[in-house]
């Protein structure tokens, strides 16, 4: 695929574990296909699920297929095509709305928990409220700095706005103590296997979820990518209007 654009391409291999880009958009198996800061597919869209995530087909599984190959090696090469001709947002957008088609859920879905202070916690909880659910977990470099910058949307819309830090794959102690050591005012759990794939079968970490006060999903972001703040602050400020 790379060879086709001549040297307008490069195709670098980086190694499981080691990829600044993997830990930036939460990806902690193999593979993932990016394109230049965007991601293209994780391990889910070709058939690989981990531990507890469930399964099912994804975009391009079976792998085997002539026909999944070729639909993959025409995602790759749409996106490619946008990010050669400066159109990296148009392949941004394309990515989010792959994702969007494939993962996100239509409504703030029914669920459970018990937050971290032993209180029980329920989507009728949040009635009334613009909500953002961010999944997150411990060994997610990222998402630090995404749960302080959610501390401070939190402080600043106060209780028109319910954010949940929803932690997977983590030991509740060490969420715990993460979350004191930020100092955030967000509501925190712990997200078992199914409460991630009532929220659409989330694959990564960070992933945001914003939802209206009518409980419609509004909009979905994945991993940390630079406009993220900006972007999420902006669609926040026009669900509470």
């Amino acid at each position: 695929m790379a060879s086709s654009f001549g040297d307008d391409v490069k195709f670098v291999v980086e190694n499981y574990g080691d990829s600044e880009l993997a830990q930036r958009f939460g990806v902690t198996r193999y593979p993932a296909i990016f394109v230049d800061d965007v991601l293209v597919a994780k391990p889910k869209d070709f058939g690989f699920y981990g531990k507890g995530e469930g399964g099912g087909d994804g975009r391009y599984t079976p792998w085997r297929s002539a026909a999944s190959h070729e639909r993959f090696q025409a995602d790759l090469k749409k996106m490619i095509e946008l990010t050669l001709a400066g159109r990296r947002d148009d392949a941004r957008s394309r990515g989010a709305a792959h994702e969007a088609a494939v993962s996100q859920v239509a409504s703030l879905p029914d669920f459970s928990l018990v937050d971290l202070e032993g209180r029980a916690l329920s989507k009728a909880d949040l009635a009334g409220r613009a909500v953002a659910v961010e999944f997150w977990a411990t060994w997610c470099p990222p998402c630090r700095g995404t749960l302080s910058w959610l501390g401070e949307v939190q402080r600043r819309f106060g209780d028109r706005l319910a954010v949940l830090a929803l932690a997977i794959e983590s030991d509740e102690a060490d969420v715990k103590k993460l979350l004191a050591e930020l100092g955030v005012p967000l509501r925190g759990a712990m997200a078992p296997p199914e409460v991630a794939r009532a929220f659409g079968d989330v694959t990564s970490v960070p992933t945001l979820l914003l939802f209206d006060r009518e409980g419609r999903a509004a909009a979905a972001y994945y991993g940390a990518p630079p406009g993220l703040h900006a972007e999420a602050e902006a669609k926040l400020a026009e669900l509470l209007k």
